[in-house]
This record gives structure tokens, sequence and C-alpha cells, in this order.
């Protein structure tokens, strides 16, 4: 018997073919930018840029204390928009986050850290009272798609969707699909950024699915 040698067949990735399934027309899908610097195979799990990286603080009102604030930092689970500094008394104070959920208590003169945000407030020659508050603004990210990174603290650690295509962003925001919503897919086609651990997968994999992307 003669064989005939042929050449074996290597699938490659191609567009949409991680999808089980999808909602009719294109509900499942939104256009998105793509951030310059990245490239996306179809199935890279994507994070949005929601957050930026810088913010600033201010009276809320008109404050009785004059203690001031020193640089803020931002970490991961930092929340665009407005968090509110209210003291209960002259060193005492509450944090709450741009929803109003309560993150943290912190004291004049020591470090705070909760919530995504950092700072030290350092008292003034006038104490503060009860009622005083500051906001500090952390400001929008960009809104940009690139890869889900467990290290980001941009957003962007937070699973938000799924390439469907091949995107090479490599020199500049270059435009792609991404899905978003309401569809299957298949786990063992998704792709992951390195740093992601089986733990963070795990985590982002929870996150598509509150999304209503499930993985099968």
């Amino acid at each position: 018997m003669t064989y005939v040698a042929q050449t074996p067949l290597q699938e490659q990735w191609h567009a949409g073919g991680f999808l089980v399934s999808e909602a009719h027309g294109r509900r499942s899908r939104d256009r998105g930018t793509f951030a310059s610097g990245t490239k996306a195979l179809p199935g890279a799990v994507l994070g949005k840029q929601t957050v930026g990286t810088t913010a600033a603080a201010a009276a809320l009102g008109t404050n009785t204390g004059n203690g001031t604030f020193g640089a803020i930092t931002l970490s991961a689970g930092a929340i665009a928009g407005a968090y509110a500094v209210e003291f209960d008394d002259a060193t005492h104070f509450v944090v709450s986050d741009p929803t109003g959920k309560q993150v943290g208590h912190g004291t004049v003169g020591a470090a705070f850290a909760a919530g995504g945000i950092g700072f030290t407030i350092t008292a003034g020659g006038t104490a503060f009272v009860a009622a005083d508050s500051f906001t500090v603004t952390v400001a929008q990210g960009s809104g940009k798609w690139v890869p889900c990174t467990s290290t980001a603290t941009d957003g962007s650690q937070i699973a938000a969707g799924i390439s469907f295509g091949y995107v090479d962003a490599t020199l500049l925001d270059t435009p792609g699909t991404v899905v978003t919503r309401s569809c299957e897919v298949n786990a063992s086609e998704l792709v992951w950024d390195a740093s992601m651990s089986q733990g963070n997968i795990a985590a982002a994999l929870a996150q598509l699915t509150a999304l209503g992307i499930i993985a099968r």
C-alpha cells in the first residue's frame, strides 16, 4: 500500500473563531479604539483604560481647617470621578469613592491608602472641624482598549471584552471590533496576557460572565 505524504493543515487564528454563539445582528459587538503600542489576536481578552494617571484635591466648600494635601497616588481599584473626604473631628476623616461607597478612615498626619487612592493630609495652623471636607478627583481614562493585564492600574486590569479580530496598534491608535456582551465563547481559544495567573484568569472569566460573555 502506498501512502501519499501530506503537509499537516495548521489552522491560524481567525476573526470570531472563538465564538460559540452570539446575539442576532451585531448586538454582541462594539467598535472601539485599541491603544497604540498593543497587538491583539482574535480571542484576546481585553481591558478598557477607564482611569487616568492624575488626581487633584480641592476643598468641597469653605473649610475651617487649613491643612493641606500631599501628593496623591493611584493604584489598582481607583475609580475615575470625585472621592469625598469628610472630617468627623479635628484629626479624623472618612473617605468615600465616586459611587458613594465608604472605602476607609484616615488620620491627619498619617498616610491614607484605600479604594485605589493614597495621600497624606498635613495639619495647618487652624485645626479642622467636623464637616470640613475635600474632593479628590481622579481623571478619566482614555477609554481605549488594551490586553487585560493583572498589573495595570488604569482600569484595564478588569476584563471588559474580547477582540473579535486581529488588531495591530503597534505604531498608533487603531480601530477594531470588541465583543462586549451576550455571547458564548470557547474558553480554550481565549488569549491571555502573560501577566495573568490562573487566579487572575478565573477572576477575569467571572468579570466577563457578569457582562453576559459566557466561557464554555
